[in-house]
């Protein structure tokens, strides 16, 4: 579930690159949530729900 959402979100992003800055911004910030979960995801040693 985690995983879909992260490609999602980079898939909008690299799109919000091209797009302008209009939602590049917000899609930045998802993107940096989402980083942000996956990387106390693997340091608190959490796995996905099946």
């Amino acid at each position: 579930m985690l995983e879909t959402i992260i490609v999602v979100l980079i898939l909008l992003w690299a799109l919000g690159l091209g797009v302008g800055y209009t939602l590049g911004g917000l899609i930045h910030v998802l993107l940096v949530i989402a980083v942000v979960s996956i990387l106390v995801r693997v340091i608190t040693g959490r796995k996905a729900l099946p």
